[in-house]
C-alpha cells in the first residue's frame, strides 16, 4: 500500500468519527457545496490544508454531490526549503495542487503597521483572483474549530466585541465568490494526532519576519501570538470545566437579543433603549 492510501485510510477508518465525520457534518449543516461547484482547496502548506484536501478527495471519490477541485497552492515567497518541503509533500500524498508565485512577503516586509494583518488581506485577495481565473466559483481554507473559538475570545477581549469566523462567506469584492471552511468542526488535538500517527512533517507559517518554522512542531501554535495566549488560555479553562470550548462556540449560536445593551445589523447600530 502507498503512503497516500495509508494516509486516506487513516482518515475514513481510525479517525473516522473525529475527523472525516466531522467534514461531513459542517458541509452538510452549513449548506457549502451545491452540484457543479467547482472549488479552490486553498493549501498553504501545513496539516490542516493538506487534511482538508485529502477529505476533499475522499468526498469527491464517495460522495453524493458532483464537484470539481482545484488544489491551489500559492507561494507568498517561501524559502526554498519550505517550498520543497509542499511540493514533497504533495507528491507523497498524491494531491495535485497548482502553484503560482507572488511577491507577498517581499511586499509585507516594508510595511511598518500591521503587517500580518496586510499580509492576511493580500494572500486573500490573490486566492480569490487565481481561483476565479481557474473558474472556481468557491475558495476553501482549512480553518478550524479551535481557530473559531480562539477568533471568538480574541474579538471579546481585544477588539471588544462578539465576532465569530463564518463557516461560509461571500465575498464582497470578487462577485460570484464564496469562502467555505469545510473544518469548521474538527478539533486541533484530532488533527495533530492524525498527523503524527501518519508520520507525517509539514511547515509551520514559513513567515519571513520569523524564518523559524521550517518544520511544524509538535506543539501547536506560535509563541508570543495573540492566538497562542488564546490557545494557553482555554486550555487551563478547560482543566476547570471540561466543555468550555463547545460553550464557547456554542455562545455565538444562541445570542439574547433581548440581554444585549446594543448590537450591529447591516451596518445600523441598534439599541436597546430604542423599543424600551
Amino acid at each position: 500500500m502507498e503512503k497516500y492510501q495509508e494516509v486516506e485510510r487513516s482518515i475514513i477508518k481510525t479517525y473516522r468519527r473525529k475527523l472525516w465525520h466531522q467534514f461531513v457534518k459542517a458541509i452538510k449543516e452549513y449548506d457549502m457545496i451545491q452540484e457543479g461547484d467547482k472549488i479552490a482547496v486553498c493549501m498553504s502548506g501545513g496539516k490542516d490544508s493538506t487534511l482538508m484536501a485529502k477529505c476533499f478527495q475522499e468526498l469527491q471519490k464517495h460522495g453524493f454531490i458532483k464537484f470539481d477541485l482545484v488544489f491551489l497552492c500559492m507561494n507568498p515567497g517561501y524559502n526554498e526549503e519550505n517550498k520543497q518541503r509542499i511540493i514533497d509533500n504533495a507528491k507523497l500524498l498524491n494531491i495535485p495542487i497548482t502553484m503560482f508565485e507572488t511577491d507577498i512577503y517581499d511586499r509585507v516586509t516594508r510595511i511598518q503597521s500591521h503587517p500580518c494583518y496586510v499580509c492576511a488581506r493580500m494572500r486573500r485577495g490573490y486566492l480569490y483572483e487565481k481561483a476565479k481565473s481557474l473558474g472556481c466559483n468557491k475558495i476553501a481554507l482549512g480553518h478550524h474549530f479551535d481557530d473559531v473559538i480562539e477568533t471568538i475570545l480574541m474579538s471579546m477581549l481585544y477588539g471588544a466585541q462578539i465576532k465569530t469566523m463564518m463557516p461560509k462567506v461571500r465575498s464582497t469584492s470578487h462577485e460570484g465568490m464564496q469562502l467555505i471552511r469545510p473544518m469548521y468542526l474538527m478539533k486541533e488535538a484530532d488533527i495533530i494526532n492524525w498527523r503524527d500517527k501518519n508520520e507525517l512533517k509539514f511547515i509551520n507559517c514559513a513567515c519571513r519576519f520569523t524564518e523559524k518554522c521550517t518544520v511544524e512542531p509538535s506543539d501547536d501554535g506560535e509563541p508570543g501570538s495573540k492566538r497562542e495566549e488564546m490557545k494557553r488560555l482555554i486550555k487551563k479553562l478547560r482543566k476547570v470545566y471540561p466543555n468550555v470550548d463547545k460553550n464557547i462556540f456554542r455562545s455565538v449560536e444562541n445570542v439574547n437579543l433581548d440581554t444585549l445593551i446594543s448590537y450591529e445589523k447591516d451596518g445600523v447600530v441598534h439599541n436597546f433603549l430604542d423599543e424600551y
